[in-house]
C-alpha cells in the first residue's frame, strides 16, 4: 500500500495589498485595491492581518490612482468610481460613507453606511442575496443572506470572524477583535464585481468531467450483487450514469452500544462488500465514479480498522481501545484521518467523498466551523493521487465556493420544495458558488406523485449536478421505471439528454473556473438593466447560451398542460426541444405537456452535444453533434486531458447569418481553435428550423448533402436540417457554408393536435379550434373560445411563434 504524506492545504503565503495601495492612521488601515473595491480594517491595538483567511486568497491587485484628502471632519479617499469619508474612529453609520461616482442607479440610495438598513422589495430594490449552508428539512422557500451583489450598485464582505492561514498552511485565530471588511461598489456591473470577488477570494475550482453526469444515490443497504444488479438494469434499460453515490451502509453500523452507533463508521460491512476492490473496479470498468458517505462525527473506535494506525499516531495505547475523539482543530489528528483511514480506502479504488452530517457548528478553536475545516482538508487531500481534487458537502460561508460539489441537504418531497430550488440554485451565484447539487425528487416525507417526479427531474437535468436521490422508505426510490409509463420513457429521455449535454455543461465548467461566469445564474448577471431580469428569480441562464424556464407547478387537469410566465432578454430565443422560436425584450407565456420543458438558445448560438447518450462521461465525445441556432453569435466548446492542472483546448465557434431579398438565408459556421490539442472525431450538425438548403459545402470546395430531419422525441431534439461533416480535425477548424436556407414553418402542427386530442373538452371545440390554428390562423378565435386557460395558453403561444428571420 502506497505511503502518504503530509496534506499540503494550501499556499501559506501573505498575502499583503501592493505598495501603495494602503491608508493608515490610529486605530485603522484602508485599502485601496481597485477603483471599485476598498478594504476598510480596524482595531485599537492595530493588529492588521496581511495573512490569507479561511475566505480571502489575494489582495494583490494592481494600486489604481485614488487621492487622499485630510478635513477638519476626518479623511476623504476618492477613486474613479468612489468617495470613502471617515471619522478615524471606530466605523459607525455616522462616521463612515462610501458614496457611488459611477454606476449609481438608485438616486435615493447612492451612499453606503455601516449598519443602516436598506429597502428590501425586490424585485424594484434591494440586496440580491447569496446562498446557504443548507436545506434540510425546509419544505419551500427561505431567505437568503445578502451577498455582495444589490440593485442600490453595492455590497460588503464582512471578513472579521475569519480564522488566518498562516505561512505552514494551517488556520490559527485572529490577534484581533475589531472589524475587517470589503467594500465592493461595482453599480450594476455585476459581472466584474464577481470577477474580483473570485480575485480577492479564490477561482472556482475545475470538476472533473465525470461530476457532470447522472448520479444514482440512495439511502439503502445494498449488497454487491444488489447494487451490480441494479447499474446493469440502468444501463440495459439505456439509461447513463457517471456517479454512483453509497450511502452509510457500505460501513459498519451495527456497533456495540457501548462504544456509540453507527452512524459514524470508516470499514467496510465485509457481508454486504466482501471484495471492496473487485466492487469498486467494477464500477470503475463501467465508467462510474465513486462516492461513500461519511459522517465524521463521532471520531475513530475501537471497532474501526484503522484504529489501531490512527491510536499509535495520534500517541494512544491501541490495546486500550479508548475512543479518539474527531478534532477538526488538530492537524496531528487530520493528518492522521487523512492517512490512515481516507487514504487506504482511496487506494482501494474511492474517487472522492460525500462528507454527510457532521458534529455541530462549534469545535476547540473558537470560531473553526467543523464543516469547513472539513471541507477544506478533504477537497485538498482529494488531490493527492494526482486527480483533480472534489468534495461533495454542505455549503460553509468562508470561501465555500473553492470546495465543489454542494449537497443541499435532506429536503421534503413537495412541489413547495421544487419550487425554491431554481431560484436558490441560481442566486447562489452571487457567492460564487455554482456547483450545487439537490437531492432530485425530494429525500423525505410526500406523497409518490407522479408529475412532481417527473418536473422535478427534469430541474435536475438542466441543473448544475443531476443527482437522483431517496430515503430508506421503500416506496421512495426514484428509479424512473418506478413511475410507471409514460413516466418512465420521459425520464430516460431526459436522463439521456443530461449526457448529452456534458459537453456544453463542461464548457461551462471552465468559464466558472477561469471567467469566473457560474454555471447556473440569473438573468440579472447577463442584463442588469432590465426589470424583467428581476421579476422572475426562478428563470436561469445555463452555460453560454442556454436559458431554462422552470415548471414548477402541476399542469391543469383538463388540458394536460402547464403553463410557466417568462422574460426573455432581448434577441430571438429558440426552444431546443419544441423548435418554437420567439421574440426577446419582453415577457411571454409557456405551455407545455409533461414530455417537454421549456430550455431556450439564444439566436447564433453553437450547442455542442455528445451524439452517444450511452458513452463514458469522463471521456470528450467520440462523435460530436452541434445544435446550431441560426443568428450571428460566436460560441465555445472546451476540452482538455482528465488531468489535475490541464490546459484547455477550445474550438470558437463563429456565426454568421445573412437574409437575401428572397426570404432566404446564408448561414456561415467558421470554427477556430486555439490552446491545448484536440483529437480529431466524427461531427454532425441540426439546424432547428430549417427545411431545406440550395447547397452546402465544407471548406471552398468540398459538397455535402443534407436531409430535413423531423423531430425526435427519443433524443428530444427540435426539427431541422442535419449535415455530416464526417471525420473533423478540430485543430485545423472548419468553415461549413449553408447556402439558401428556408425556414420552416412557424411551429408544428403534429403538436398541436396532439394538444388538442388530449384535452380533456368536446371533440366539437376541439374541432373548430384545429381549423381556426390551421386555416386561419386566428388567435381571436382561440382568444374568444371556452378552453382551459392553459390550453388557449399553448395554442396562441404556437401562433404567436417568430415566422421571420
Amino acid at each position: 500500500m502506497p505511503e502518504h504524506t503530509k496534506i499540503s492545504l494550501s499556499d501559506g503565503a501573505p498575502a499583503p495589498a501592493a505598495d501603495g495601495a494602503t491608508v493608515t492612521g490610529t486605530g485603522y488601515r484602508i485599502s485601496v485595491l481597485t477603483d471599485r473595491l476598498i478594504r476598510v480594517e480596524w482595531d485599537p491595538q492595530e493588529r492588521f492581518a496581511d495573512e490569507k483567511t479561511q475566505q480571502v486568497m489575494n489582495r494583490t491587485f494592481p494600486v489604481p490612482a485614488f487621492r487622499v484628502a485630510r478635513t477638519e471632519h476626518g479623511i476623504e479617499i476618492t477613486t474613479d468610481s468612489l468617495r470613502l469619508r471617515y471619522d478615524e474612529r471606530m466605523p459607525s453609520t455616522a462616521g463612515l460613507s462610501i458614496t457611488l461616482l459611477a454606476g449609481a442607479t438608485d438616486v435615493h440610495y447612492t451612499t453606503w453606511r455601516p449598519g443602516q438598513v436598506y429597502p428590501q422589495t425586490l424585485p424594484l430594490r434591494g440586496n440580491l442575496g447569496s446562498t446557504v449552508r443548507t436545506l434540510d428539512e425546509i419544505d419551500g422557500a427561505i431567505e437568503v443572506p445578502p451577498g455582495i451583489l444589490s440593485t442600490f450598485g453595492f455590497g460588503v464582505l464582512d471578513d472579521s470572524d475569519s480564522l488566518l492561514l498562516g505561512e505552514d498552511g494551517w488556520i490559527r485565530p485572529r490577534d484581533s477583535t475589531g472589524q475587517d471588511f470589503y467594500f465592493f461598489g461595482y453599480g450594476r456591473d455585476y459581472t466584474a464585481a464577481l470577477r474580483t470577488f473570485h480575485e480577492l477570494t479564490g477561482p472556482i475550482p475545475l470538476v472533473p468531467r465525470f461530476a457532470l453526469g447522472n448520479w444514482w444515490s440512495r439511502y439503502w443497504a445494498y449488497d454487491e450483487p444488489a447494487y451490480l444488479a441494479l447499474m446493469t438494469r440502468f444501463h440495459d434499460d439505456g439509461i447513463p450514469l457517471s456517479v454512483a453515490v453509497i450511502d452509510m451502509d457500505w460501513h459498519l453500523v451495527d456497533v456495540d452500544p457501548a462504544i456509540g452507533t453507527g452512524w459514524t463508521g470508516y470499514t467496510w460491512n465485509s457481508e454486504l462488500f466482501p471484495d471492496p476492490e473487485r466492487f469498486l473496479a467494477e464500477l470503475h470498468d463501467r465508467g462510474l465514479a465513486v462516492t461513500l458517505n461519511l459522517h465524521p462525527a463521532d471520531g475513530i473506535r475501537r471497532h474501526e480498522s484503522s484504529y489501531p494506525a490512527v491510536a499509535e499516531t495520534m500517541g494512544i495505547d491501541p490495546s486500550n481501545g479508548t475512543p479518539i475523539d474527531f478534532d477538526v482543530s488538530s492537524r496531528r489528528f487530520m493528518d492522521a484521518y487523512q492517512e490512515h483511514v481516507l487514504g487506504p480506502l482511496e487506494d482501494q479504488g474511492v474517487d472522492f467523498w460525500w462528507i454527510d452530517w457532521q458534529s455541530g457548528e462549534h469545535s476547540h478553536l473558537p470560531g473553526l466551523d467543523p464543516l469547513w475545516m472539513l471541507n477544506h482538508t478533504h477537497f485538498h487531500a482529494s488531490a493527492r493521487h494526482g486527480r483533480r481534487p472534489l468534495t461533495f458537502s454542505r455549503y460553509t460561508e468562508r470561501g465555500g465556493h473553492r470546495y465543489p460539489v454542494g449537497f443541499s441537504g435532506d429536503t421534503i418531497v413537495s412541489w413547495a420544495s421544487l419550487a425554491f430550488q431554481p431560484a436558490f440554485t441560481a442566486t447562489a451565484a452571487n457567492a460564487g458558488y455554482t456547483w450545487w447539487s439537490h437531492d432530485i425528487g425530494g429525500h423525505m416525507h410526500g406523497v409518490h406523485d407522479v408529475e412532481l417526479a417527473v418536473r422535478w427531474l427534469q430541474f435536475g437535468v438542466l441543473s448544475p449536478i443531476n443527482r437522483l436521490h431517496s430515503s430508506t422508505n421503500p416506496f421512495s426510490s426514484k428509479e424512473p421505471w418506478a413511475y410507471g409509463e409514460p413516466a418512465a420513457t420521459i425520464m430516460r429521455r431526459y436522463l439521456r439528454l443530461r449526457h448529452r449535454l456534458i459537453p456544453m455543461l463542461y464548457t461551462a465548467a471552465w468559464a466558472a473556473h477561469r471567467d469566473h461566469v457560474s454555471v447556473v445564474r440569473p438573468l440579472y448577471h447577463d442584463a442588469p438593466r432590465a426589470g424583467g431580469a428581476y421579476r422572475h428569480p426562478d428563470q436561469y441562464l445555463l452555460g453560454e447560451h442556454l436559458m431554462v424556464v422552470p415548471i414548477t407547478a402541476p399542469r391543469e387537469t383538463s388540458a394536460l398542460l402547464a403553463t410557466a410566465r417568462a422574460w426573455l432578454p432581448e434577441g430571438e430565443w429558440v426552444d431546443l426541444i419544441t423548435g418554437l422560436r420567439y421574440r426577446g425584450s419582453r415577457e411571454v407565456l409557456l405551455t407545455r405537456s409533461l414530455e417537454e420543458y421549456p430550455v431556450l438558445a439564444r439566436s447564433g448560438a453553437v450547442v455542442p452535444l455528445d451524439a452517444d447518450p450511452m458513452s463514458h462521461a469522463a471521456d470528450a465525445p467520440e462523435h460530436l453533434e452541434l445544435l446550431v441556432i441560426p443568428g450571428t453569435a460566436a460560441s465555445t466548446l472546451v476540452e482538455d486531458d482528465g488531468s489535475a492542472d490541464p490546459a484547455p483546448g477550445i474550438v470558437t465557434f463563429a456565426q454568421t447569418l445573412e437574409v437575401r431579398a428572397d426570404g432566404r438565408a446564408d448561414i456561415t459556421l467558421v470554427a477556430t481553435h486555439s490552446g491545448a490539442p484536440l483529437r480529431a472525431r466524427h461531427v454532425t450538425v441540426r439546424i432547428p428550423g430549417i427545411a431545406g438548403a440550395e447547397s452546402v459545402s465544407l471548406g471552398d470546395e468540398r459538397m455535402l448533402s443534407s436531409r430535413v430531419l423531423a423531430a425526435d422525441p427519443e433524443a428530444l431534439a427540435p426539427a431541422g436540417l442535419g449535415v455530416d461533416l464526417g471525420n473533423v480535425g478540430l485543430d485545423d477548424g472548419f468553415a461549413l457554408r449553408i447556402i439558401g436556407a428556408q425556414r420552416s414553418a412557424p411551429f408544428d402542427p403534429d403538436r398541436v393536435f396532439a394538444q388538442l386530442q388530449h384535452a380533456g373538452i368536446g371533440y366539437e371545440t376541439k374541432r373548430l379550434a384545429w381549423n381556426a390554428i390551421t386555416e386561419h390562423a386566428a388567435t381571436d378565435a382561440i382568444a374568444a373560445m371556452e378552453l382551459p386557460e392553459e390550453l388557449r395558453d399553448a395554442l396562441t403561444e404556437q401562433l404567436a411563434a417568430v415566422t421571420a428571420w
